[in-house]
Order: C-alpha cells, then structure tokens, then sequence
C-alpha cells in the first residue's frame, strides 16, 4: 500500500492516471500531454507500474499502458474501511 500512496503522491503522476482512466495510451501519446523530457514521463510510468496501478501490453513497437482498476478498488477497500 506504501508504494501505491507514493506513486500517487505526485501530480504528474495522478494526471497519468487521469487520462489512462479515459483510454489506453502509449508513452509517447501521454508524453505529448506534458512538457517534460521523454525520460521523465519514462521514470513516472515505471513508478506507477511497480506500484501496480498501471499494466502495459506490448503492441509491435510500442508499450501501451493501461490503469490497472484491480488495484484501485483494492485502494478504494483500504480506505473506506477507515469510514
């Protein structure tokens, strides 16, 4: 829970998340969102991967990432258990 909590805790990163929300996205589609280098966008990603909130599927060339809803509604029952 430690890394998910971390992972969310930038807004870059909770932005990411926004938009996977509303469609899959490869790297270079949501770096266009963002002023910020390639590498960047690439350390968010991997950040939000290793917590588990994103899943990605490799399409050819590109890595497409997708928000992982198992893992937030694992969130969503930690919280609300505090409710």
């Amino acid at each position: 829970m430690n890394d998910i909590f971390k992972a969310m805790n930038d807004p870059v990163r909770r932005e990411i998340l926004t938009m996977l929300r509303k469609s899959d996205m490869t790297a270079g589609d949501i770096a266009a969102n963002f002023e910020m280098t390639a590498p960047s966008i690439s350390h968010h990603l991997d950040k939000l991967k290793r917590a588990g909130l994103v899943s990605t599927v490799k399409q050819g060339q590109f890595v497409l990432y997708s928000i992982n809803t198992t893992i937030i509604d694992d969130l969503l029952q930690y919280i609300l258990q505090f409710k």
